[in-house]
């Protein structure tokens, strides 16, 4: 019978190695479990390995063999799988959390969550989770090979949970973590909501009236051959006639600027441009400088708090930015504290970031609280951004109405100024 040498965690953090004949993995995965640890790691023997993954990977082989027979675009409809949600992520977390917390194990836990609904991971993903944990990997590493669903961020600190023996208690963090970025993100959603529906009325209100009451109009002016129509009603009828005679060149122009788009912003020059703009626009580059300065430190915050390095840290938090501008930044940064130095001072040095969140980052440094000085950091500028929205939505309002009101004014106008015309006309 092989001996399975494995690593596990008591249910106070302190760490096991020992050795177990049993004779498969899923044995010895039970018989840990059965002892009340936390399994890290199971090591078989080479050749039991070698013999329970030819069939794996035999299986493997073939299945890739039979997709590489399908059509490439239907490969990649197949293969294409929808990221989760922040929300669904954070669901999927509490309720794997919850079971860990009633005493399950985690193989079982995560064969109820294949059961559970989970909108957003689909049950073959917690079955795969359950069939990796029980061929002896850690659940970082069974999560780590569906990037599709899980981050880096997500991944490591997993991964320091199951070191530190808090798997639990982290994922209790990790489910809060996704859920506060969930809420910002549906206050930009709820942001955008009421303008985005005025703009909409008001492009379906013009359209109609270019299409089908305007060229009924456009009749009655073509019989009034001796009458100067105003300046206002020539050039809605030159727009009309635009609209009507070369519909497809508008089409074909707003094809081409979003390629035109989509390529610069696709290149790092444009990229950078984009975002530099985005952060130093009126109004809307306040609320989107609070975000990044909130992701930021809510990020670094819950990676430190969870045991994670401090490059590590600083590297996913990198790769989570959405602007290039702050990533940048934080590679400086990084680059940096690798030759012992603190992260405010970077930080400092890259313009980028206020005073106030250097100034508290240095206090945290000080006191050698950093994680708690980037979760102040973090709530500060989420309660400013929460007012930042409010703002930029009592903005947005009455522009969108005021814009709205302008192209159907102008439209009634154009027409009510010929009809006058041609009644005046007519009384002469």
């Amino acid at each position: 019978m092989p001996q399975f040498t494995y690593k596990a965690r008591r249910r106070s953090g302190e760490l096991i190695q020992a050795r177990l004949e049993v004779p498969d993995r899923a044995a010895a995965l039970s018989e840990i479990e059965r002892m009340g640890l936390i399994p890290i790691s199971v090591d078989a023997p080479k050749g039991a390995v070698a013999r329970a993954e030819r069939p794996a990977s035999g299986a493997r082989e073939e299945a890739r063999g039979a997709a590489a027979l399908l059509p490439r675009g239907i490969r990649e409809i197949i293969q294409r799988r929808r990221r989760p949600k922040l929300q669904e992520l954070a669901t999927f977390t509490q309720q794997l959390a919850n079971l860990l917390h009633s005493g399950m194990p985690l193989t079982v836990a995560l064969n109820s969550m294949t059961h559970l609904e989970s909108k957003g991971v689909p049950p073959e993903v917690s079955r795969q989770l359950r069939q990796d944990v029980m061929e002896g990997r850690s659940l970082s590493d069974a999560m780590a090979k569906q990037p599709h669903i899980f981050t880096d961020l997500y991944v490591n600190m997993v991964r320091a949970g199951e070191q530190s023996g808090a798997l639990e208690d982290v994922l209790r963090r990790l489910a809060a973590h996704y859920e506060r970025f969930a809420e910002v993100q549906s206050k930009f959603v709820a942001a955008l909501i009421y303008p985005a529906i005025v703009a909409t009325v008001g492009i379906v209100i013009i359209f109609f009236f270019m299409s089908f009451m305007l060229p009924k109009f456009l009749v009655i002016f073509e019989g009034m051959k001796n009458v100067q129509l105003p300046s206002s009603t020539r050039l809605l009828i030159g727009i009309s006639d635009f609209f009507h005679g070369y519909w497809w060149l508008l089409i074909l122009m707003i094809l081409a600027g979003l390629v035109l788009f989509k390529r610069f912003q696709g290149s790092s020059s444009g990229r950078r441009t984009i975002d530099g703009w985005k952060m130093g626009a009126p109004v809307i580059g306040k609320v989107i400088r609070l975000n990044l300065f909130a992701q930021f430190s809510r990020t670094l915050a819950t990676l430190l708090v969870n045991g994670v390095p401090v490059l590590t840290a600083l590297k996913i938090s990198e790769q989570v930015m959405p602007n290039v501008m702050v990533r940048e930044a934080i590679a400086r940064t990084r680059e940096e504290v690798t030759d012992g130095k603190t992260i405010a001072q970077p930080l400092a040095r890259s313009k980028l970031f206020p005073q106030l969140m250097i100034d508290l980052l240095q206090i945290g440094e000080e006191t050698g609280d950093v994680p708690g000085a980037l979760r102040n950091i973090a709530d500060t500028y989420e309660n400013e951004l929460g007012i930042g929205l409010r703002v930029l939505t009592n903005l947005i309002e009455p522009a969108m109405i005021i814009l709205m009101a302008l192209g159907v004014g102008f439209l009634l106008f154009s027409v009510l100024s010929a009809m006058f015309a041609i009644t005046s006309n007519i009384a002469r």
